[in-house]
C-alpha cells in the first residue's frame, strides 16, 4: 500500500505533458502511424475552415 502511495505521488510531481507529445509517445509506443495521415488531414481540413470564415475566404475559394 505504502509503495503505491509513493508512486503515485511520484507520478503526481512530474511535469505535464503537452496533448502533442502525449500523441506522439502514444504513436511511438503502440506503432498506430496509420492515424498520424488521418490527424494531419484533419488539421488541415479544420485550418481551412477556420481560414474560410475570416478575412481571407476570397483568397481560399479561389484556390477551388
Amino acid at each position: 500500500m505504502n509503495d503505491s502511495k509513493n508512486d503515485f505521488e511520484r507520478q503526481a510531481s512530474k511535469a505535464q505533458t503537452s496533448i502533442v507529445r502525449e500523441f506522439i509517445d502514444f504513436l511511438l509506443h503502440n506503432k498506430k502511424w496509420w492515424l498520424l495521415p488521418i490527424f494531419i488531414v484533419l488539421g488541415l481540413f479544420g485550418i481551412l475552415l477556420v481560414f474560410g470564415s475570416t478575412g481571407a475566404a476570397p483568397f481560399i475559394y479561389t484556390l477551388f
